[in-house]
């Protein structure tokens, strides 16, 4: 027993004592929030810890601002516990090691790059809104990294937060506006985030998008009314109408595992690339990344014109990473429930979707698709549209106006 204590103190004591960054440091902190795919469940973890903890000279760092990746619980003590033993049954691959890395490799030696999940599986957005335990950990992991900071003595940003959750209001219809939800939570964490920093800079979401609509029992591709689909097309909404929200990218590239929910690591740490570019754009005031996604639609006769904005011409059909879709994911639904598309064409930046009569007040859709409870690269909802720089196309649902 006093053995075992003794050990306990020492660990306590070689954690107090480790050693911290020299010399004046600015502390670049931008987390992860939302539910499974923000935790990485099931994504077996490729990312050696002790390789992350070196990486640029051990600039990437925890809520802590210390080394101790992989150890997440909305409990404390349990936190605490795992962090203590190394508990890494449950530490899987997250997409913000992979952001974190390329984030290094491109800001200053006096940056840390802090980075933590946040949020719970499983979890519809409703119960991650302000007043949830989840948001309050996620608060105060976001406020002991500002108070290590400043006892260091150094400044303390967030530039941005990114988004990963929507699978669950998907698949469990629970009757919320998604979009009200979200831009909700977006201001409460601006409001939060302002108190705890004394900062006034508003922090933009980066946005992935979760895609798998054929997790919803009721799901039916060629249904003109479609409730699955409107937590994916809120993406493609802030993202083209707001200045605040960043892409990243869609999950329907990647495999899943099981062909279920959970993109694998490979997919983890794709995301991540695409968040670390968005997030290099927030820090150098770039143009805003507002993804691939549809920027207008117009009618021709039987042929619809859906015009994209396209962040790296030119656009590429792509069946390997993705297997083929029918009409390459594009479908034009009738109010009775009929696709009547016929064929995709690429035509620059534009995709021209050939009608077996007039798509007038039909909705138009990318990627609404799929097998039964299926997800993923090659059953799942899925389109073959992408970019040159791997940016695929957002899902979409958009109704085509006289």
């Amino acid at each position: 027993m006093k053995k075992g204590l003794l050990l306990f103190v020492i660990t306590l004591l070689f954690a107090a004592c480790a050693q911290k960054p020299e010399g004046h440091k600015v502390v670049v902190c931008i987390p992860v929030y939302g539910q499974s795919l923000a935790l990485g469940e099931e994504a077996e973890r490729i990312t050696d810890f002790d390789s992350l903890e070196n990486y640029a000279n051990g600039r990437i760092v925890t809520e802590n601002l210390d080394h101790h990746f992989g150890y997440f619980d909305n409990d404390d003590l349990k936190k605490f516990a795992k962090k203590m033993i190394k508990y890494k049954r449950r530490s899987f691959e997250l997409s913000i090691y992979t952001m974190a890395q390329r984030l290094a490799d491109q800001l200053g030696e006096d940056t840390l790059i802090c980075t933590f999940p946040g949020g719970q599986g499983a979890t519809i957005i409703k119960n991650l809104s302000k007043g949830s335990l989840p948001y309050q950990e996620f608060m105060e992991d976001i406020e002991t990294a500002y108070q290590q900071a400043t006892e260091n003595g150094w400044d303390f940003v967030i530039p941005a937060i990114c988004w990963m959750q929507g699978e669950t209001d998907i698949a469990d219809y629970p009757g919320t506006d998604y979009q009200k939800l979200f831009i909700q939570i977006w201001k409460d964490m601006n409001d939060d985030i302002h108190r705890i920093t004394q900062s006034n800079d508003t922090i933009p979401f980066i946005c992935y998008q979760p895609n798998p609509l054929t997790r919803g029992y009721r799901f039916k591709a060629n249904n003109y009314q479609s409730v699955e689909t409107t937590i994916p097309q809120t993406f493609v909404e802030v993202l083209s109408d707001d200045k605040w929200f960043w892409a990243s990218g869609p999950t329907y590239p990647y495999s899943c595992v099981g062909e279920k929910v959970h993109i694998d690591a490979i997919g983890q740490q794709h995301i991540g690339e695409l968040a670390a570019r968005s997030a290099l754009g927030i820090i150098r005031g770039e143009e805003r990344n507002k993804g691939l996604i549809p920027t207008s639609l117009s009618a021709n006769h039987q042929d619809i014109i859906i015009h994209l904005n396209v962040p790296n011409p030119p656009l590429t059909i792509d069946t390997t990473q993705v297997r083929k879709a029918e009409n390459y994911g594009f479908s034009v639904i009738t109010k009775d429930n009929r696709n009547i598309a016929t064929a995709a064409t690429l035509e620059g930046d534009s995709i021209r979707v050939t009608c077996s009569e007039t798509p007038l007040n039909c909705k138009v859709r990318y990627a609404v698709n799929g097998d039964y409870m299926k997800s993923g690269n090659l059953h799942g909802p899925r389109g073959n549209l992408r970019d040159a720089a791997g940016n695929w196309c957002y899902q979409f649902d958009e109704l085509l106006h006289p």
